[in-house]
């Protein structure tokens, strides 16, 4: 049994299924790429940067999980390759082909709660090229790992995504890239007001 497999065998094999993924492509004229979402897309002119990194945090349930599909399914119906870094395996297929994520589109690397995986993965993606977003799940690593990761991968990510079209998005429950994100949205349930039914006075 082999102990590892090489760089080269790994997007060789991807190529096979998304001949388009390590194709390297110029910089399309478009600065964004909608989310689908029209109330983001208006405020932030447009939607996710290319060619950055955009950081999407709150916590759970907040609607990290919405904004993640609508962006693959926007993307993904329009004939782009996207990428998704599960660090932790909570992807679910069926709910996203329900959202309208072109499943054939997507690559989708868990990571088995691996950080260090997760990290090495997305940067290998970014280095590669063609994918139109590639997503950075962190929604479910701890506050407090999330913050300890070093500064110099965020760094990495966004001299690396300069010069391409691709739109990187990171999820996570308390920021963590901070200054080095193009654009940093925090999502936050709002308070639901729950009330008990008035009951009817029973007629005679």
């Amino acid at each position: 049994m082999r102990a590892a497999i090489s760089k080269a065998e790994i997007e060789s094999a991807i190529s096979s299924r998304f001949s388009t993924a390590f194709k390297v492509h110029e910089k399309r004229p478009a600065e964004v790429t909608p989310t689908g979402i029209p109330q983001i897309d208006g405020f932030t002119e447009g939607g996710l940067p290319r060619g950055a990194i955009t950081e999407i945090f709150g916590a759970a349930s907040s609607g990290r999980t919405a904004f993640v599909l609508s962006s693959l399914a926007h993307a993904t119906t329009n004939e782009e390759v996207c990428a998704l870094v599960d660090t932790n395996d909570v992807f679910d297929p069926t709910t996203a082909s329900r959202a309208g994520v072109e499943l054939d589109r997507l690559l989708w690397v868990r990571c088995n709660n691996n950080l260090e995986h997760a990290f090495k993965t997305t940067d290998m993606l970014l280095q590669a090229g063609g994918f139109g977003i590639v997503t950075l799940d962190l929604g479910d690593v701890p506050a407090k790992s999330a913050k300890r990761i070093i500064s110099s991968w965020w760094y990495r990510f966004r001299r690396t995504l300069e010069a391409t079209s691709t739109a990187l998005l990171v999820i996570t429950e308390e920021s963590c890239v901070g200054a080095r994100a193009a654009l940093g949205l925090e999502l936050s349930q709002e308070n639901c007001l729950w009330s008990t039914p008035t009951q009817t006075p029973a007629t005679s």
